[in-house]
């Protein structure tokens, strides 16, 4: 993060009075706010309610990377978009809303499909990296870009009435040391099929975004080394605890993947992550 800057404006300061009295944040919190920079990956679901609440607390600068278009089936649940951004890009969809909620917010638009030659060189540009992708293809590209990159990943995923958060610090662990591999895409239900409680995405997003600002401040513990996973039928919150794997193949003793790799897109929760939402 760049230098905090000296003094925050009178708007500023009404603007974020209710973060400013705060004891454990204060005007020195939310300098760091402002000066944070932030990636979204996907401004869908879980990018959605991410990117709104990052952009009220006043995160300074927002990336948002996407390369769909708003279709009418996304607004069950995409609060970054409106009946109105049907058929618009959703980059420009996200800026055009999220200016609407704070004008000072710099907004990065990233139109591409992430890969493996445009990973590494947009991630770079950023403090830390929420994760709202709805397929393995690109969990993987991305977990594998933070850990090269020591950017810490905040990641989450849903479906249907199940779902899931935690954050990777650089160092700490990483994707794969759940699960080394994506699994076949015939393993995987697909996410049109599947579906998900609308409301539900707005319930994890929110938690990613408050342990991106809880990082950025620089306060509280994080969900590092656990696994919070949702279950909203129930309303039921467990933690599976993480931790590094030595034979991980990205950050273990002896790593094999050593560069990004570009896998097939398929959509969904695999049977493996099934199987850690069922456990104990």
């Amino acid at each position: 993060m760049t230098q905090q800057p000296q003094t925050l404006t009178p708007d500023q300061v009404k603007r974020y009075s209710r973060h400013i009295i705060m004891g454990d944040v204060g005007s020195a919190g939310q300098r760091k706010l402002i000066q944070s920079k932030a990636l979204i990956i996907g401004a869908g679901g879980l990018g959605s309610p991410s990117a709104v609440y990052l952009a009220l607390a006043g995160v300074g600068t927002i990336g948002i990377v996407d390369f769909d278009v708003v279709e009418l089936s996304n607004l069950q649940r995409q609060i970054l978009h409106h009946t109105g951004d049907v058929g618009r890009s959703k980059v420009e969809s996200a800026k055009d809303n999220i200016k609407s909620y704070n004008p000072d917010v710099n907004v990065v638009l990233h139109d591409v499909r992430l890969e493996s030659d445009n990973a590494m060189d947009i991630i770079s540009q950023y403090d830390l990296v929420i994760n709202g992708a709805d397929n393995f293809a690109t969990r993987y590209l991305v977990n594998d870009a933070c850990y090269l990159l020591n950017k810490t990943l905040v990641d989450g995923s849903i479906l249907i009435f199940d779902g899931q958060a935690t954050v990777f610090l650089p160092g700490e662990g990483c994707y794969r040391c759940l699960f080394p591999e994506p699994p076949p895409p015939g393993m995987v239900p697909n996410c049109a099929e599947a579906g998900v409680l609308g409301a539900l995405t707005g319930l994890v997003g929110s938690i990613q975004a408050t342990e991106a600002l809880k990082q950025f401040i620089g306060i509280g513990d994080s969900l590092s080394s656990r696994l919070l996973l949702i279950d909203a039928l129930s309303m039921t919150f467990r933690e599976v605890k993480l931790k590094r794997n030595p034979s991980c193949p990205l950050c273990g003793d002896n790593p094999t993947v050593t560069e990004l790799i570009d896998y097939e897109v398929f959509c969904g929760f695999s049977s493996h992550e099934e199987a850690v939402i069922a456990s104990d």
